[in-house]
């Protein structure tokens, strides 16, 4: 039996620190760093530690996303074709600052993109 998506990325450390590389970047972008202003320490870091056990628990992980639906916890935020193309760009970024090969890359993508009519208004 293959391998899950989870192991071959690295497991859990491996997805947190794409996390944090990500994390870092978006909240950096100019036209992104709306979504995470006036929020408190703790609750960036509960919204990190969500991203992380959902990303996990989506690649076949062991962790379990006791998180909200995509559409819910989305909805009022306003995010729109552009935003999404510039979180693109920086999963992108991130994806070539940790050397994921092609078929993992391929398999990332492609779940991201199936989240995509839930979080755009």
């Amino acid at each position: 039996m293959a391998d899950t998506l989870y192991k071959r990325l690295g497991g859990y450390d491996a997805i947190a620190a794409v996390c944090d590389d990500l994390l870092v970047r978006l909240q950096a972008d100019a036209r992104l760093a709306r979504f995470w202003q006036h929020r408190s320490e703790d609750s960036l870091l509960r919204e990190k530690q969500t991203l992380i056990n959902f990303l996990c628990s989506s690649a076949g992980g062991p962790l379990y996303y006791s998180g909200r639906e995509m559409k819910v916890s989305h909805r009022g935020l306003r995010i729109d074709e552009g935003d999404w193309q510039a979180f693109l760009g920086h999963l992108d970024a991130t994806l070539d600052n940790f050397e994921v090969p092609a078929a993992e890359r391929t398999e990332v993508l492609g779940f991201i993109n199936s989240t995509k009519p839930d979080i755009l208004e």
